[in-house]
């Protein structure tokens, strides 16, 4: 049973994932109407064992679109001829997908704008109403 080595920590089973062989569409001759060359890769992010709970749920929102309701996402790779290289695609796409949600997010520090910046922001506004009061109707005198 071959793992896939995601980081240091993280590494999923082969048989965790499922791959299915599909007719690609755009160029390529007679070898797309004849060869089922794009690939469809299936990884159960909901209840696969390999994942932590901390990485299964920052990598849900992740997926986006590519992931069912019933929690597998489904990777499609379709860009080149070979089942071999599109398989090879869709396999690094899941790591990095998984590498992304392994890593946590910095949480953000709220800061503070500076003397300088407050009185550059005032200095625009001002200015740009003196030019807003300059364009009044033309009076007769």
């Amino acid at each position: 049973m071959a793992r896939i080595l995601i980081t240091d920590t993280i590494a999923i089973d082969e048989d965790e994932l499922s791959e299915s062989f599909v007719l690609a569409s755009g160029p390529g001759g007679q070898n797309v109407n004849k060869v089922s060359s794009a690939v469809q890769l299936r990884f159960d992010v909901a209840h696969s064992p390999s994942l932590p709970d901390a990485v299964r749920a920052r990598l849900i929102p992740l997926c986006g679109q590519r992931l069912t309701k019933d929690g597998i996402v489904i990777i499609v790779a379709r860009a080149h001829r070979t089942q071999e290289r599109n398989r090879a695609e869709a396999r690094e796409k899941l790591i990095e997908l998984i590498a992304r949600a392994a890593t946590p997010l910095v949480p953000r520090r709220p800061t503070k704008p500076t003397k300088a910046s407050k009185r550059r922001r005032l200095e625009a506004k001002t200015a740009r109403a003196k030019i807003k009061r300059t364009r009044g109707k033309v009076r007769d005198e």
